[in-house]
């Protein structure tokens, strides 16, 4: 909050949100409370609440507080990968015989737990083109769908879904509209804002911001409910109450020091975002104009197909480039040729990363309605001198024969 009352800037909640010195030393940084259990004040005498770190820990307590500041959400619960979140999420919302509607080029780790982990429990999923919402809503099954799931950018083609549109049609039939806002982060999208129940984030990535932590995140917006008249453990039909519930009862918790390091991630949000996004822009541009390149996805071109959704609902594009080179045996030359690109999973570090999502994140979707092209290479642009990066492209692109493909080949 501000001096006065009212909600502060974006910037402001990430640096302070859940941040408050220490009142025994008055550190400005929380501590580290890498402890597994608390004295307790007698039997059933709780300190502050606290009494076995699974169920409460006052550094990841922080973390929560400040993850659901950022994204204007009610209660937020930190977990130890970003997959673990996805779990108790669905697992919280949908119950055998339930069904969900999935993008048609989800992240391969999503598509995995969705199909070969929830579908044997009895959990159906159809995929959709999220950006076309007519499609989405005939994937839904009213009376059985409880979640539609969206990413958008989505991973690794940076489709862009309409949010506010796609929560319409999630509603109307009694569904819960999550989004995957890994991709954009708070720094440049609020799901929330525009009519999105649940925020779900790898904070390994863009929060983190700095490959040093694996964790994830779910964040609940306010009042928002259990599809289809589900009630859960807690014999409320409120999502951020099952939720908080299984979080404990599986036990997938953030640990304190992982806690501690994501927040120390989150508070340069805001500055990181926008170098990623200005130079992610140069990259875009640059990649549009070589011979070599047959497709460039971004949304932040103006001839992309996501743009006007892109533009209406952030405030930047992302650090994220996708962009294809005509066969898979020169997109698999191309990421072996790069210096400063290093070839590597994961994204949104401050360094910046090259990889085949075919063979390397998305292999797990081969076969698939989801499988992506095998030519397709994505970029995650980190926050070095832009023009170092442009060269390393072009260098890379030249030692696979930059010059070689004709222009009828270019689709776009």
């Amino acid at each position: 909050m501000s001096p006065g009352g009212g909600p502060s800037g974006f910037a402001t909640r990430a640096v302070h949100a859940g941040l408050e010195p220490d009142p025994t030393t008055g550190a400005v940084v929380p501590p580290i409370y890498q402890v597994s259990t608390y004295a307790q004040d007698g039997v059933g005498g709780l300190r502050n609440g606290y009494e076995y770190s699974r169920s409460g820990n006052p550094t990841r307590d922080a973390l929560q507080t400040a993850l659901a500041a950022v994204e204007g959400g009610e209660r937020a619960f930190a977990f130890s990968s970003g997959l673990a979140a996805e779990d108790v999420l669905l697992r919280a919302t949908l119950t055998p015989g339930r069904h969900l509607v999935i993008p048609d080029d989800a992240y391969g780790g999503t598509y995995r737990l969705v199909a070969r982990v929830l579908q044997p429990w009895g959990i159906e999923h159809t995929p959709a083109r999220l950006g076309e919402p007519d499609a989405v809503a005939a994937a839904v099954r009213p009376g059985q769908t409880g979640v539609v799931w969206v990413e958008t950018p989505t991973n690794p083609l940076l489709g862009v879904a309409d949010i506010a549109r796609l929560a319409e049609i999630a509603h109307a039939a009694g569904a819960l509209l999550v989004v995957d806002n890994t991709f954009a982060s708070p720094a440049l999208q609020r799901p929330l804002e525009l009519g999105a129940d649940v925020v779900v984030h790898s904070t390994t990535k863009y929060i983190g911001g700095h490959s040093d932590v694996v964790g994830g995140a779910v964040v609940v917006g306010a009042g928002a409910r259990l599809p289809l008249g589900l009630v859960g453990p807690t014999g409320t039909d409120l999502v951020a109450d099952a939720v908080g519930f299984l979080q404990n009862a599986a036990g997938a918790v953030a640990g304190p020091f992982d806690a501690w390091l994501t927040m120390r991630g989150l508070r340069t949000l805001d500055v990181r975002m926008a170098r990623h996004s200005a130079n992610a822009a140069v990259v875009a541009e640059h990649l549009r104009a070589h011979p070599a390149v047959t497709a460039v996805h971004y949304p932040g071109l103006p001839d992309d197909p996501g743009h006007a959704v892109a533009a209406r609902q952030m405030t930047a594009f992302g650090g994220m480039v996708a962009f294809r080179l005509g066969s898979a045996d020169r997109a698999r030359a191309f990421c072996a040729a790069t210096r400063l690109f290093t070839l590597a999973e994961s994204l949104g570090g401050v360094e910046s990363l090259v990889e085949l999502p075919a063979a390397m994140t998305h292999a797990s979707v081969a076969g698939s309605a989801l499988e992506v092209p095998d030519d397709l290479v994505r970029l995650s642009v980190g926050i070095e001198d832009v023009g170092d990066l442009v060269a390393d492209l072009d260098a890379a692109l030249a030692a696979v024969g930059g010059d070689a493909v004709r222009e009828g080949v270019r689709e776009g």
